[in-house]
């Protein structure tokens, strides 16, 4: 009989799910996989920071729809991942997060005083949707297809795999080991549910006048953009979608309503008669489904499709509910609509909601103009938006840089756009760049990021020269940290206390010391010609852009921005 050690065996088991790469910083522990990834055909990423790591592995995951893995280190590898999973968790992405464990006769009952031993799994608990602990080797094949389902089933999430040192080094005979691949185990979609309730859904749709479609990010994880927007086209329907489901509706459509433009938005929501919520929650930022944000719902007809029973109706009162595959739901439901009535003109009321829709467009034309001289953050984001293709792959960080990015960088491509929209964490934007270029080497690639936010996690920098992912970073530099800055007027604090950068910093020169191209730009018609020189430089390229710090200090669209999160009532 052939041995194997345990890290081969983790190796099979990856390899079975369909996986190709693996993120994560070294370890001594992971030395008996490390020794096979050739054997296996598998890619390994090793960056400088295991948070960073999971946010390769969470960007990984979200562009090619499928899980990301990441492993951690033993005791403080494990410990610095978290943030990055937990980032996962709020996102509802699936990765499957390994690291290593002290070995077995000394982590329980923990006797004290041994080297590098947490109790890892009290603290991935909050963080994950199941964790798991490899204490035998014959257990590995079925707690890695638990880890997969787990992460898989329902709402999408971070699952987490603790493995001990001893567990990972030994060895077992492959005749013993029973591998099955992902179809003999787990359902691959649920399908379209129940059909009566689909012919419900299909009438009900059918008789709208006013129906408006709201995709959540349930859409994403289905790849059910397609069907979404045939059904709303055929309905002549409004498009709203939440933060997260960003790009499935193009942003230039005349019937999608930004979470920004405000009025056009909450009038359309008020004056609908038959809301179809698809993917999702309406949580807070979706204003909990409730007025002023939507409509009152004893007056509307809600019906909510969702993978996830547990979602139905959570925040808003639905009238019809669905339990099904988006994907499957909507292609079913588009075929019951044609079959009970013709395609649809759009309403008569979009002509209201386009007057308010452009009075929102010419407020952020004016807001162009904001500053004292410097750069205005619109300008150069406009300027970045139309240099780059419809379906580059557009990451951001930062606070108010965000901000200026939901304003004026409209996402016209689905699996385009990479931002924590649940949990606003600093300090991804470059992770997520790195990673969403491994996973789609043909896409251009770019981040607008905050200098605040940059300096989370530059030296990735280092990682991306290394593995020669060729992305293009602008660096918003208003020289100090702009959400805190308005925060602290707003909140009356006096002078401003610690938002300063330091006025020198050189984005351009650090990226040039880690190998990358760097520019520094200081007039808006020097931006054009140095993003065309990072294209064309096929390597990854820094443009540290200095923006005007006053007008930084109110981007559009703040105050509603602000309504979402501080609503007191709620």
């Amino acid at each position: 009989m052939s041995q194997i050690t345990g890290g081969e065996l983790l190796l099979k088991c990856l390899k079975a799910e369909g996986m190709s790469m693996i993120f994560g910083v070294l370890d001594g522990s992971f030395n008996t996989w490390l020794a096979k990834l050739g054997d296996y055909d598998m890619e390994y990423v090793c960056p400088r920071h295991e948070a960073a790591s999971a946010h390769m592995a969470e960007a990984w995951s979200r562009m090619r729809g499928e899980p990301g893995v990441v492993m951690g280190g033993i005791g403080p590898g494990a410990a610095n991942m978290v943030s990055g999973v937990a980032v996962a968790f709020a996102e509802g992405t699936p990765l499957i997060a390994i690291t290593g464990q002290r070995r077995r006769n000394i982590i329980y009952p923990d006797r004290g005083g041994a080297f590098q031993v947490l109790d890892l799994m009290a603290l991935y608990r909050p963080v994950t949707k199941w964790q798991g602990s490899i204490r035998d080797l014959r257990r590995m094949p079925e707690l890695v297809r638990r880890a997969f389902r787990e992460a898989l089933s329902g709402r999408p999430g971070p699952v987490y795999l603790e493995i001990p040192e001893d567990v990972i080094r030994d060895t077992i005979d492959e005749e013993r080991v029973d591998i099955w691949q992902p179809e003999q185990y787990r359902v691959a979609g649920i399908g379209v549910g129940n059909p009566d309730k689909i012919e419900q859904a299909a009438e009900l749709l059918a008789q709208a006048e006013r129906p408006l479609l709201h995709a959540g990010n349930g859409v994403n994880w289905a790849d059910a953009w397609a069907e979404f927007m045939a059904l709303g086209e055929y309905l002549g329907a409004a498009f709203t979608t939440s933060l997260a489901a960003r790009g499935g509706v193009p942003e230039d459509h005349p019937r999608y309503f930004a979470p920004l433009n405000r009025e056009a938005l909450e009038m359309v929501r008020a004056e609908a008669d038959v809301n179809l919520v698809v993917g999702g929650r309406l949580g807070e930022l979706d204003g909990w489904g409730k007025e002023p944000v939507w409509g009152d719902a004893s007056e509307q007809t809600t019906i909510q499709i969702d993978v996830d029973p547990s979602a139905i109706g959570l925040n808003r009162p639905v009238d019809l509910a669905i339990v099904g595959d988006a994907k499957a739901v909507l292609s079913a439901l588009l075929d019951a609509v044609k079959a009970k009535t013709a395609a649809k003109a759009p309403h008569e009321g979009f002509e209201r909601y386009a007057e308010l829709t452009a009075e929102w467009r010419a407020e952020l034309e004016q807001a162009m103009d904001y500053g004292s001289g410097q750069i205005n953050s619109g300008r150069m984001i406009r300027t970045v938006r139309e240099f780059f293709p419809r379906d580059a792959i557009m990451a951001q960080d930062g606070g108010n840089t965000s901000l200026w990015c939901a304003n004026y960088n409209p996402i016209l491509a689905p699996h385009s756009y990479l931002y924590t929209t649940k949990f606003g964490h600093l300090g991804t934007g470059l992770p997520y760049a790195i990673g969403a270029k491994l996973a789609n080497p043909e896409r251009e690639v770019y981040l607008i990021s905050g200098d605040g936010a940059m300096g989370f996690n530059i030296q990735e920098m280092e990682t991306a020269r290394r593995h020669n992912v060729a992305i293009t970073v602008i660096v918003a530099c208003d020289q100090g940290w702009g959400m805190e800055r308005s925060s602290q007027i707003l909140g009356q604090v006096g002078a401003f206390v610690e938002t300063e950068i330091y006025a020198d910093t050189r984005y351009d020169q650090v990226a040039e010391a880690f190998g990358w191209r760097g520019e520094l730009v200081t007039e808006l018609d020097q931006l054009l010609p140095a993003l065309e020189r990072a294209r064309d430089s096929g390597q990854p390229s820094l443009i540290q852009v200095m923006v005007d710090h006053t007008a930084n200090l109110a981007p559009p669209g703040a105050l509603a921005f602000g309504s979402m999160v501080y609503r007191a009532e709620d």
